[in-house]
């Protein structure tokens, strides 16, 4: 009786325990990451960094959900437009892990000052870098749709979508650049109320715009970009402003907002590998667009939408590996390698069972996923192309998720130069090749690219596994 009366009190005292650290996590924690225990702190960090990418993930799917009622060919427009917009996520995630390596470790440092010079300088870097994409999206849009090899159709009725996008790409890169410097501080729930805010926004804007309820205007698929930008402009404006406010970990001054040469080139050379690992990546997912349009446009409708879903569960299992990032890069600030490489194994095995199980669910009912989206007795191609997509990358899940955490957490580190070469291996010298023989030569049609996205990315995984257990990463200096 006393054995049951003790495990009762030790079971609901942990789950009290528990909800405390929930309430803590989403409502913003003040503690030291680098001295309490590394559970709490990988509770504390992680939870906010999923729930911020959960919400980005059901904006994806959502999005998806309103332009999928206007037609494959608005479907293949909206994903033409995502391979042409990974370039740019690429430069904004890239800048933003140079400025996580940077702010992580000044704050490990209790250098909190020198973490906001660099915050200053990385969005210069973000500003600059937009305009020029700016400037190739707004003139040139029809032809890069039509490069991409969209149909006449498609080109003359949604051009206006890259254009938008493409366009006002600073909000996205700003956002990006942003919430890394709250979330690589410790105010992991500052970055996760601004992207919450900005893609409920989005949610309630889209079907307003793109069907034209009420008093707005009827934009059709143009709706869902000015949709994105509206929601994103504002939730940037939201971040400046909580930067200057100064009640948090990093706080900009006045007399900060001045660019840094010896900064930016610190910004720019950690970046730089973070950018070329990650155009590696997602230029291969361009290429796999161009295999994908070559089959049609009703398949290339189901690939887009297959993708969004695959990118429902692997953006929350990026919050993971994003919480792996900072803990790794403030505790080699703290001089505690040892601690550091304890986090990533911990978040990486989480990681593996969080996807693991999606992938589960994706494996055995992918059907009712695409079924979602489209009319399956209307457009069957779609949906079989869709349900094969889902259900063959999806058996990467698992593996996929430890080589994500390795990857992010020797980035974390400040080594952003040997990822580029695991990315050029998997995705350039594998997937590439794979994707075209697999489909041209061998005419496996969509299961082609498929199989060559789950060939690299097992690649990838017992590559960084591999890396990171060299440990050279431990003495990176930022």
């Amino acid at each position: 009786m006393s054995h049951i009366s003790i495990k009762s009190r030790f079971s609901k005292s942990s789950m009290r325990e528990f909800f405390q650290d929930l309430r803590e996590a989403i409502g913003g924690s003040e503690r030291d990451f680098t001295k309490i225990p590394l559970s709490k702190a990988i509770i504390l960090l992680s939870i906010p960094m999923v729930l911020e990418m959960i919400m980005e993930s059901v904006f994806a799917l959502v999005d998806i959900f309103f332009v999928s009622r206007l037609g494959a060919n608005a479907v293949a427009t909206v994903g033409i437009t995502e391979s042409l917009m990974t370039i740019i996520y690429a430069i904004g995630i890239g800048l933003s892990v140079g400025t996580t390596a940077l702010v992580s470790r000044r704050i490990g440092e209790k250098r909190p000052e020198e973490a906001s010079v660099a915050a200053v300088q990385a969005i210069f870097a973000g500003i600059v870098v937009s305009l020029l994409f700016s400037a190739v999206g707004i003139f040139f849009a029809k032809d890069l749709l039509r490069l991409m090899g969209a149909s006449p159709e498609t080109v003359e009725m949604g051009y206006m979508y890259p254009t938008i996008m493409l366009g006002g790409n600073m909000v996205i890169m700003l956002l990006f650049i942003i919430n890394a410097v709250f979330r690589s501080s410790g105010d992991a729930a500052i970055s996760m109320r601004v992207l919450w805010f900005a893609n409920i926004l989005n949610i309630i804007l889209d079907p307003l715009l793109i069907f034209g309820v009420g008093p707005f205007p009827e934009l059709g698929i143009k709706g869902a970009a000015v949709a994105t930008n509206i929601g994103r402009g504002v939730a940037v404006i939201y971040q400046l402003y909580l930067l200057g406010k100064g009640n948090h970990r990093v706080k900009v001054r006045a007399d900060q907002v001045v660019i840094r040469i010896k900064e930016v080139l610190k910004l720019v050379k950690l970046s730089l590998g973070a950018i070329g690992q990650y155009i590696i990546a997602t230029s291969s997912w361009i290429f796999l667009v161009w295999v994908v349009t070559g089959l049609g446009e009703e398949v290339v409708a189901g690939y887009t939408i297959a993708i969004r879903i695959i990118l429902f569960a692997l953006l929350p299992a990026w919050g993971l590996a994003n919480a792996a990032a900072t803990l790794v890069g403030q505790n080699l600030g703290a001089n505690q390698p040892d601690r550091a490489e304890r986090s990533a194994w911990i978040v990486g095995i989480a990681n593996m069972i969080f996807l693991g199980l999606a992938s589960i669910v994706f494996i055995a009912i992918p059907d009712t996923f695409i079924g979602f989206f489209i009319d399956s007795a209307k457009e069957p191609v779609v949906m079989s192309s869709g349900v094969t997509c889902l259900r063959v990358v999806s058996f990467g899940f698992m593996v996929y998720a430890l080589g994500q955490v390795m990857v992010n957490s020797i980035n974390g580190a400040g080594d952003t130069a040997t990822p580029v070469w695991i990315n050029l291996i998997a995705f350039w010298l594998m997937e590439i090749p794979l994707a075209y023989v697999f489909t041209n030569v061998m005419d496996l049609h969509i299961r082609g690219v498929c199989y060559a996205i789950l060939i690299a990315d097992t690649a990838l995984t017992f590559i960084a596994i591999a890396v990171f257990r060299r440990g050279k990463w431990k003495l990176q200096k930022v």
